[in-house]
């Protein structure tokens, strides 16, 4: 096989994932060699931010494969233990695969320990892994989460962003990931501000959603007919709570409402 020449204008530069673009393999190229990777189900806009009480988690629930909504409802967002969670964006097997295992490594080390591990040792744990699936990433399955918790020792909130090579970012006031993340990172960027209360980050969070719908065709918006609204957790010193789909709805519809007065 002779290797691939480019001009310089179309020379894909150091990143392995544009040559295979530029080579045409993007679509072929699979974990069994033959599924192309358009086939693949992936999650997309999860969003994090910081409170006066802890942290906020929050995902759509829409799943795509190339431009086919596969799935309406998939959970995005999971409880890694009692203090901390997951918010998945990429490949949806192996991210929900990857979390389970985090969940399992996570129990037997308070097991075996005896305590729960630091918090800055589960975001350590979880880079990990996400470099771990650098070999999958390469070939369309990346898996990028957000890592979120309240942190015990410190007695505050914090919250971890990752890149596809498991680099860890701490953020100190709200992170997002996923094909929407862009336009919901706005939205959160635009609306906060330090003490922040329950109700009112869980209504920016679910606005900056929105707006990812808005923008974004991978990402999901409500769905009062099928009674579908994405999955909001808080995590605070008392521990992971996902907040109930009736409380969604009602602040979804207030939300529809001041977008339509606006």
């Amino acid at each position: 096989m002779n290797l691939p020449l480019f001009r310089a204008q179309d020379d894909p530069g150091p990143s392995f994932a544009e040559l295979l673009k530029r080579t045409g393999f993007d679509e072929t190229v699979a974990l069994d060699g033959q599924v192309p990777a358009s086939e693949f189900r992936h999650g997309t806009t999860c969003v994090a931010l910081r409170y006066t009480d802890g942290v906020l988690l929050a995902g759509d629930r829409r799943a795509t494969s190339g431009n086919l909504i596969s799935h309406r409802s998939l959970e995005k967002v999971f409880p890694a233990d009692r203090h901390s969670g997951v918010a998945i964006a990429g490949a949806a097997g192996p991210a929900i695969e990857m979390v389970k295992l985090f969940q399992l490594q996570l129990e037997h080390y308070e097991k075996v320990e005896g305590g729960a591990l630091s918090l800055e040792g589960k975001a350590n744990q979880l880079g990990q892994m996400i470099r771990g699936n650098l070999p999958a990433a390469m070939q369309g399955l990346a898996v990028v989460p957000i890592f979120a918790g309240f942190d015990v020792a410190r007695d505050e909130g914090r919250l971890f962003e990752y890149d596809v090579t498991g680099g860890r970012y701490e953020e100190t006031q709200h992170a997002s990931t996923g094909s929407g993340s862009l336009h919901a990172g706005t939205v959160m960027k635009l609306g906060y501000r330090d003490g922040l209360d329950a109700g009112e980050v869980t209504d920016l969070a679910l606005a900056s959603l929105f707006e990812a719908a808005d923008e974004d065709s991978a990402t999901g918006g409500p769905d009062p007919i099928r009674g579908i609204y994405p999955v909001v957790a808080l995590i605070t010193a008392d521990g992971y709570t996902r907040l109930p789909d009736e409380e969604l709805a009602d602040r979804t519809q207030s939300l529809i409402e001041r977008r339509r007065n606006s």
